[in-house]
């Protein structure tokens, strides 16, 4: 636009020169200081101008900004809170979906999906193709600058800069490409619309997916590969490949998909901390058995296996004489990848045991009979939807009851007895959930809660008034860990390993454990433990 407005009353009148007349020096001066003032009202109105289209923009920048960035640690805390952050506002209420369920008929919906960022090839600052990975299956997500679906350029940079083997959720549109989708295995695209790093992989990985993926021919062509100690050193990304997924698919699959898993019974360090632990040399270096397979099923998950099992055995050197403790018993431990809250373990356990019991009661009532006739009991009584309460809703049904109880320290056996017959008198049940235990009280792995470090993403599962099960969300950030590790007095030089596996990228995720003769007895309604070990350790007992 011209510096000089146009005036209307001057515009077709000829220049001065043309016209013959003399313009006086104090008309000049007015006509100048006239257009002067023009000018500078046009400036102002193209400043204002200017600075509504800023304003506009930065406005519709901060709306669009609502649609990626990083997830806080706190909205991963299982928190209830539905506005605690970008990303939880925009899970709420939506399911993932696996990326290997993605396919042509789909095209048009728009869907949520979890993953790993597998590679990115950038196009222009306005846009670049986002490889997503899980379990071994690809897809190929599109992110390209658009008012339409509230994408941004900076979008596209935050896109740009994640590291390689970070978890991300994406929400975006199924389309078809108009060309064969080629180094993935979805034939279909996403259009994000809206992308979240959940979890960052350090920007320098010790080993790199595509590497320990290269085949000995590849690797004989020169292209870059891995020997076997590195990828055994770095175990969890080394799994992560698909020919690893498929070897232990093949190993332990199962139809709810579930992976079983054999863990290590010899360790370094102790597992879960403190001196309950069988030492023993391992060939001229200090080692113990493992006290679970906590540390090294979390391992499983970090290795993309999602959802695991293992049943074997567990050793505790705990100095406990009573009914129901031994040194060596049989473990069921779980442990899974979550979405959202530490809730989708704790609908596991109360639909699987439920399950369980009630095909025991149909399919063994010989064996029952029998058992009963040696040892008269009632059948358990369990709820078909599993009671769930708080710590501090059962604290508060004790303190009723006459009962104190410490509201930031544990139950004592006494304790859950008696809570357990409140429970049964108020609810019919004698099989229930309690959770949010303080978090004093639990491993140093244990998520503490979103709005109260005090207590625990945690839970503990009961029968007839004793436990039998044990769970949490785990702590997937590799310097809370670390913080909790030391404030356990755990020397995390034991644990390197374990804690690097965070830094890899992590999913969220929890489990539980529980031990099979504890939960026999209880069922059984029996007074000892011993009765339902095949072979009894306890630590007075090393025979037959």
């Amino acid at each position: 636009m011209s510096s000089e407005p146009e005036n209307p009353s001057s515009s077709t009148a000829p220049p001065p020169e043309e016209s013959g007349e003399k313009i006086s020096k104090k008309a000049a001066k007015k006509e100048a200081a006239k257009l002067e003032k023009l000018r500078r009202r046009q400036e102002k109105e193209e400043e204002e101008e200017a600075s509504r289209k800023t304003a506009s923009l930065s406005i519709e920048e901060e709306s669009f900004s609502r649609n990626y960035g990083d997830v806080t640690l706190n909205e991963l805390k299982s928190t209830e809170d539905p506005k605690a952050g970008k990303w939880r506002e925009a899970v709420e209420g939506n399911e993932w979906t696996d990326v290997r369920e993605l396919v042509e008929a789909m095209a048009g919906t728009e869907v949520l999906i979890r993953g790993r960022v597998h590679t990115y090839r950038h196009v222009s600052s306005k846009k670049g193709f986002l490889i997503v990975r899980q379990k071994g299956c690809l897809v190929q997500c599109v992110v390209t600058e658009s008012k339409e679906n509230h994408v941004s350029v900076n979008m596209v940079k935050f896109v740009k800069q994640l590291n390689s083997e970070s978890f991300v959720d994406v929400i975006g549109y199924v389309v078809l490409p108009k060309d064969p989708v080629t180094g993935t295995t979805q034939q279909v695209e996403i259009q994000v619309r809206k992308v979240y790093c959940v979890n960052s992989a350090l920007q320098q990985l010790p080993l790199y997916v595509e590497d320990a993926a290269r085949s000995e021919a590849d690797i004989q062509a020169g292209k870059p590969g891995a020997n076997q100690d590195t990828r055994l050193n770095f175990r969890v990304i080394d799994l992560r490949t698909a020919t690893n997924q498929g070897i232990f698919s093949i190993q332990g699959w199962t139809q709810i998909g579930f992976i079983e898993i054999h863990s290590p019974k010899l360790l370094a360090g102790s597992s879960e901390g403190g001196s309950a632990v069988f030492r023993l040399d391992y060939k001229g270096q200090p080692a113990c058995l493992a006290q679970s397979p906590q540390l090294h099923k979390q391992m499983a998950i970090c290795a993309d296996f999602e959802r695991v099992f293992e049943v074997g055995a567990v050793y505790r050197a705990e100095d406990s004489f009573t009914h129901r403790h031994l040194c060596e018993f049989i473990g069921l431990d779980v442990e899974m990848a979550i979405h959202k809250h530490y809730s989708e373990i704790m609908d596991l356990v109360g639909e699987l045991f439920p399950f369980i019991f009630n095909k025991i009661n149909e399919n063994c009532q010989k064996e029952l009979e029998a058992i009963r006739k040696q040892y008269p009991f009632q059948p358990l009584k369990f709820l078909p939807k599993t009671l769930r309460l708080t710590f501090a809703e059962g604290i508060q049904m004790l303190k009723e009851a006459g009962v104190e109880a410490d509201p930031l320290g544990d139950l004592n056996t006494e304790t859950e007895r008696k809570l357990g017959l409140l429970v049964l008198e108020k609810y019919n049940t004698e099989f229930y959930i309690l959770h949010r235990y303080p978090s004093a009280v639990r491993p140093f792995y244990t998520m503490p809660c979103a709005d109260d470090p005090n207590y625990s993403n945690s839970f503990d599962v009961f029968i007839r008034g004793e436990e039998i099960i044990s769970g949490a969300q785990r702590v997937h950030d590799p310097e809370l860990l670390t913080e909790q590790a030391k404030r356990f007095g755990i020397d995390v030089e034991t644990i390197k390993m374990y804690i690097d596996s965070f830094r890899y990228g992590a999913p969220p995720h929890g489990g539980f454990g529980v031990g099979l003769e504890r939960v026999v007895m209880l069922f059984c309604g029996l007074n000892n433990i011993r009765k339902t070990s095949l072979f009894p350790r306890d630590p007075l007992r090393l025979a037959p």
